[in-house]
């Protein structure tokens, strides 16, 4: 009588077809990645595609050799969507793609408390150059050089909103090449897309600066899911 229980469960079990498993979890994204940096912390903004002004960013934390997911929040990227950070152009309003480090903080409201990276708090004075003809291009200057032409620069006060809290983004940065982009951040959220920046809600970027510690190297990577673009295939 056992044989045949027994015989009989398998034959049940073959009519119903192989037992089904449950598929392996994915791997974070920032273990996904070509390069994230160096550091033990980084931050992913993710878009669907190039054309998509929407998107994800993500802050991250390596612990005990693993990427542990540290916050999330809505993205916004250029009214013109994304494009390759070495191909780009100046004027597109489109966000760089790429792997960047994150120079220094700024903003007009004071630092949130507990923000451990260097702090340029806004003047009447400040202005990021974004004149090609400038010795300034891409650089912060208190008081307008007289080789920045205004009508080429942006007045960090205008956009009172956008730079209560910022961070520098280090694309075109270290050696700016005249023409490829300026004045890229990861910023507040103003009313839409941004003219190239990657932007967040308010409390977000608050929680970010409190969470972002510069002796950790953090790094912020952005790009796409998939495709020439695709967060995952960027070095620095």
């Amino acid at each position: 009588m056992r044989t045949l229980l027994a015989l009989g469960a398998v034959l049940c079990s073959l009519a119903q077809g192989p037992v089904a498993t449950a598929a392996p979890a994915r791997a974070p994204l920032p273990a996904r990645m070509a390069d994230t940096g160096g550091g033990t912390q980084l931050i992913t903004a993710e878009a669907a595609d190039t054309r998509a002004t929407t998107g994800t960013l993500t802050w991250w934390d390596r612990r005990d050799g693993r990427w542990v997911r540290a916050g999330s929040a809505p993205a916004r990227f250029g009214a013109k969507g994304l494009a390759e950070g070495a191909t780009r152009r100046q004027g597109t309003n489109t966000t760089p793609t790429g792997l960047f480090r994150l120079p220094y903080a700024f903003g007009i409201a004071p630092a949130p408390a507990g923000t451990a990276y260097r702090y340029a708090r806004v003047t009447d004075r400040s202005w990021w150059c974004q004149d090609n003809a400038s010795r300034a291009y891409n650089r912060w200057v208190e008081g307008l050089p007289p080789d920045c032409r205004a009508a080429e620069a942006e007045r960090l006060t205008a956009f009172r909103t956008q730079y209560a809290h910022a961070l520098v983004v280090g694309f075109n940065y270290d050696r700016p090449v005249r023409g490829r982009g300026a004045g890229i951040f990861l910023h507040v959220n103003g009313r839409g897309a941004t003219a190239g920046c990657v932007s967040v809600p308010a409390e977000a970027m608050r929680r970010i600066l409190r969470w972002a510690d510069p002796d950790r190297r953090p790094h912020i990577a952005v790009g796409t899911r998939g495709g020439p673009t695709a967060i995952t295939r960027y070095e620095r």
